[in-house]
This record gives C-alpha cells, structure tokens and sequence, in this order.
C-alpha cells in the first residue's frame, strides 16, 4: 500500500457478492439489508453474522501470512504508530499530525521508511502495520477505501523487484490455499466459491508492464495518463479481464514515492511493481526495489516536491548507509475483501471508518 492501501465502482456481482442499490456499494447509510451500502449502527454491525464469517477469514489469512513469512526467516516487529515524518505517497490522501510534546508529529499513513532504516537489525522483517490516511470524502463510496486499515509489510536487504514479487506472490497463494482449508464453511456462509481461485493456485501470475497496461486502456477507449499510475476505473477494467492475480511494472518516475528507485538501465522507469487481483478487486500489493543512495534520495525528493529537512532522522540513516533493498505492503482488508468476495472494505473491518464519516 505503498498505498497501501480494492476496486473502483461497483463490486462483481454473482453468488459471492450482496446486490447493489443505485448508489453503489460503501456509500455512507445505515442500511443492513443484502448488499447493504454503508456500514449500519457499530452494535448492529459487530453482531452481523457476515462481519463474524468475515473476521475469522482474516484470523486464518493473519496466522498464514505470520506461518509462511517467519517460514521463509522473516522476523516480525510492531511497527511505530507515529514520527516526524511519514510517507508521503498516498495518492491524495492526507496524514493527520498529533502534538507530540510540543513538535508536530505525524501518524504513520505507511512504515515504509522504518522498514528500511530497520534493515541493520533485520535483514528480513515484516510489520502487521497499523495505517491512517485521510482519504478524500468523495472516495467514501469507491468499496476500497478506508480512513483506518491495516498492510502486511515486508522488506528484504539484498533483494531485487524480482525476488519481492515472487515473495509477494507465493505469500498471496499460501494465504488462499490455507483459509480455503482451514475456513471453508465460512467462506460458503459468505457465498465465496473456491472455485474462484483455481487459476490462482495452479498457474503463474503473469506481468504487464504499465506502458503496456496503459495502451491496452486506450484501445479499449479508456483514456490514461502514461505518466501516472493507472486510475481506480482502468484497473478494476483490467482486474475483470484476468482470471488470476497479475503484475502490472514500471511505473513512470513522478508517479511514486522518492523512495521507488529508478532502473539505471531505463531511467524514467521506476523498479516497482502492483499485484492486481483477479475478479474486479484491483490492488492487493505495491512494492519495489528502494533506493539507498544519500544523494540519490535527496535529489529525488527535491524533485517530487518534499522538503529534505523533514526527512532528518531518515536522511541520517541513509547517509551512515541504508542496505539495499526491495519489499512491499499487502494490504489486508483488501486481502480478505478479495477471500470473502463482499462488496466494500468496511464490510471486513470491525471498526471501519469511512473517509469524511464520523464514526466511533
């Protein structure tokens, strides 16, 4: 989640999904019928039987996830919940600031830059990280945003893009392949058919790389920006057109954090990396290779409009030397939407809040 941070407009419909009303699926109401469009009164909500089928398949994706990560010889930390400085990539998000013995603090929209510097310590490490990012209230009725959410974090020193994707990609597999296993009357109670994931499970996810993305929206009539990251609409149009999760690569220099580091063999291309899912659920990862040079870092930063002086503390452990390094966030209540098959992200979320509705 680098942005962290599943889909734009409405959800699949068919046996695993609730219907939908004219409004769309996540759009703030207090109705709780199937397919309801907004999270009812919290009460209400927690005693929903589809919150609690829900809940558990995150319980089984959380303990498979600790299992394969700490298999493969990741160490797990809890990540910090605030600091000086946060990522500053959320594309359009905003991070609140909380007084902090005087100095303006921020709460962590993304532990990205603590994942790195912790690498001395940690060569393989992951966060189950808490993140808060002030969404546009507009996006309250997308089905993928939240104010609230959680990102499986990981980071690797030494490793490529590649290695990170693949990482990403047999986490994604192991995580199916046990809460199909372990949950299945869970998932029936959602409508969720395993069936679902069959090409997932027994097939290579494929890559695209984002020029070629780009292209095959503008054929399809669908206009992008080849600069940019690809809007909600064009990867949910994508997402419906593959039957297994894919990669879309090479995101345009500008159109990430400075953190993304840029391919010395294509410049202009970043070494970063999306995992979309299949079925219209759009983005369940964002990744890359980081860049680790002092000067490199400060210039880029410059060039994306940051002020270095706020990145002290970061820029300190990058001049003594930051590993190199590539890594990724998953994002997990877009990772059980994707399990459950439900409509909105706050419908797997005990507490959702939703951006610009005040809820407890």
């Amino acid at each position: 989640m680098n942005h962290t941070a599943v889909m734009h407009g409405p959800a699949p419909t068919g046996p695993h999904t609730g219907e939908h009303t004219e409004s769309g699926p996540g759009v703030p109401s207090t109705a709780d019928a199937a397919g309801p469009v907004g999270p009812p009164a919290p009460a209400r909500h927690l005693a929903s039987p589809r919150l609690r089928s829900a809940m558990l398949v995150q319980q089984e994706a959380l303990a498979a996830a600790r299992d394969h990560l700490r298999g493969l010889g990741f160490v797990e930390l809890l990540p910090p919940l605030l600091g000086p400085v946060t990522d500053p990539g959320g594309r359009g998000a905003k991070a609140l600031d909380v007084d902090y013995y005087g100095r303006r603090y921020k709460l962590m929209t993304s532990a990205i830059l603590y994942k790195q510097a912790s690498l001395h310590g940690f060569p393989k490490l992951f966060y189950v990280a808490p993140n808060v990012r002030v969404e546009p209230p507009e996006t309250a009725g997308t089905g993928r945003h939240l104010v609230e959410f959680h990102q499986i974090d990981v980071e690797i020193a030494g490793a490529s893009r590649e290695d990170a994707m693949d990482t990403a990609a047999g986490l994604l597999r192991h995580v199916v392949e046990q809460v199909v296993a372990r949950v299945p009357d869970e998932l029936a109670a959602l409508g969720r058919d395993p069936d679902f994931f069959s090409a997932l499970r027994s097939a290579p996810f494929d890559r695209l790389p984002h020029a070629e993305a780009v292209a095959r929206l503008w054929d399809d009539g669908r206009a992008q920006n080849p600069d940019a990251e690809i809007d909600w609409a064009g990867e949910e149009v994508l997402s419906r057109a593959a039957d297994r999760p894919f990669f879309i690569t090479d995101y345009p220099k500008g159109s990430r954090g400075f953190y993304d580091r840029e391919d010395p063999r294509r410049p202009g291309s970043l070494r970063n990396f999306d995992l979309i899912a299949h079925g219209g659920f759009g983005e369940l990862v964002s990744g890359s290779e980081r860049e680790a040079d002092y000067a490199t870092i400060v210039t880029r930063m410059r060039e994306s409009g940051e002020n270095p002086a706020k990145y002290a503390w970061y820029l300190d452990a990058a001049r003594e030397g930051l590993p190199a390094s590539a890594g990724f966030g998953m994002g997990l209540q877009r990772l059980v939407r994707f399990l459950t098959g439900l409509d909105a992200l706050w419908q797997v979320s005990a507490y959702p809040k939703l951006p610009g509705v005040i809820a407890p």
